[in-house]
């Protein structure tokens, strides 16, 4: 397949994914979700996707916000540690499922730890990052040390 950059190409589905984020993280935040919360999703939804240039974003991002390296360090294992409180791990494990599409519907998250207006943002979340993590993976930068 030709090598394409997608951030230089069709400006238009550029620019509205970036409405879209715009609009998702005001959401979040209107859902009284942390901006912590958000990128400790943006994380994990990448470490799924398997995006490299998004894991390097928003594991800065997630520091920048208070996240403590510790928990970033469990991150792709949060269901198996004590890190996480009852509303992180029912987000955690939304995204997860929103990310990987699992049938039947995995509802284990669905514990009452986050209202239908929470829930909403958070689907929209993973969505979101998902799909940035799809423009860049198809995109494929080059993701190695910084200067």
């Amino acid at each position: 397949m030709t090598s394409i950059n997608l951030f230089t190409q069709h400006s238009g589905s550029l620019s509205s994914l970036k409405a879209l984020t715009s609009q998702v993280d005001t959401a979040f935040q209107a859902a009284g979700l942390s901006e912590r919360l958000a990128e400790l999703i943006n994380v994990r939804v990448s470490q799924i996707n398997g995006c490299a240039f998004c894991l390097r974003t928003h594991v800065e991002a997630a520091l920048k916000a208070g996240e403590q390296p510790e928990r970033l360090t469990v991150l792709a294992a949060w269901w198996e540690t004590q890190y996480f409180d009852a509303q992180e791990r029912a987000a955690l494990g939304l995204a997860e499922q929103v990310t990987r599409l699992g049938v039947p519907e995995d509802r284990s998250w669905d514990d009452g730890s986050l209202t239908s207006e929470q829930v909403g943002a958070v689907v929209w979340a993973a969505t979101v990052i998902g799909a940035w993590n799809r423009v860049v993976l198809s995109s494929h930068p080059k993701v190695g040390p910084q200067a």
